[in-house]
């Protein structure tokens, strides 16, 4: 189980105006960088920038969802608890991902909670103004449209590697996609969050993970901590079978 997210806020001192992003910093977002110059202008005024220590409570599953976030700096977990109170890890957001659009874009409430598990810091889009730019500029709807098919395309990916896939080759899939398809055979990487966090996001027990660690190392599979090192890229990609797709890879 996870441990319950923290009450922390981030928000501007009392009197002072909030922060606006920049062009560059909303063309970071992969929803926004292909939109024009007067589009991100607009956004802009319907934009801050927050800044979210560790372990910040950036929404609450159930609240109404009044802005889009995209995530400049750091990492943002998302999260569902059930009414007993247990809870999984949906998904670990990377900088230039957004999260929660459909409950944006729809005006119902948040599915998921989400919390930074390091420093971030983030975009937040007033969400009625988001959705009346989008009966403005066709652009933009366009965007939206696009990024949520991709975000549908990520869970149905998730599902069926749960469904179809062990532990073991879930693992093996997670690091192929880290090792960013090098050409060589040998390649060294760091995982990006801690083995607790990563045996949520593959839907298995810390236990569990080890065991697929372990299963890799025939593989040529080699972690110290945080470091892994792959010394038979194609051995474990014969045993993966990696969806290479890259088409639906972001949050």
């Amino acid at each position: 189980m996870l441990p319950a997210f923290g009450m922390t806020t981030s928000t501007a001192p009392s009197g002072e105006a909030a922060e606006r992003p920049s062009v560059n910093q909303l063309r970071q977002a992969a929803i926004f960088n292909e939109l024009g110059d007067d589009v991100i202008d607009r956004l802009m005024r319907l934009s801050t920038l927050i800044s979210a220590p560790e372990g910040t409570e950036i929404c609450r599953q159930g609240a109404p969802a009044d802005r889009l976030f995209v995530l400049l700096e750091g990492q943002v977990v998302l999260a569902n608890a059930n009414t007993h109170g247990s809870n999984t890890v949906v998904e670990v957001v990377p900088p230039g991902g957004h999260f929660l659009l459909s409950a944006v874009l729809s005006g119902l409430p948040h599915l998921m909670s989400a919390r930074s598990v390091t420093t971030a810091r983030l975009i937040a889009v007033e969400s009625d103004g988001l959705r009346a730019l989008l009966h403005q500029e066709i652009s933009l709807a366009t965007a939206m449209l696009r990024a949520e098919a991709v975000d549908f395309g990520a869970m149905v990916r998730q599902i069926c590697d749960l469904k179809l896939r062990t532990t073991a080759q879930r693992l093996g899939c997670y690091l192929l996609k880290l090792s960013d398809n090098a050409e060589a055979n040998t390649v060294s990487l760091r995982l990006p969050f801690d083995k607790r966090l990563l045996a949520a996001r593959l839907g298995c027990r810390q236990e569990n993970l080890s065991r697929a660690f372990a299963a890799l190392r025939s593989l040529g599979v080699e972690t110290h901590g945080a470091r892994v090192i792959l010394h038979d890229i194609a051995s474990l990609r014969t045993y993966a079978i990696p969806d290479d797709s890259a088409e639906f890879d972001a949050v």
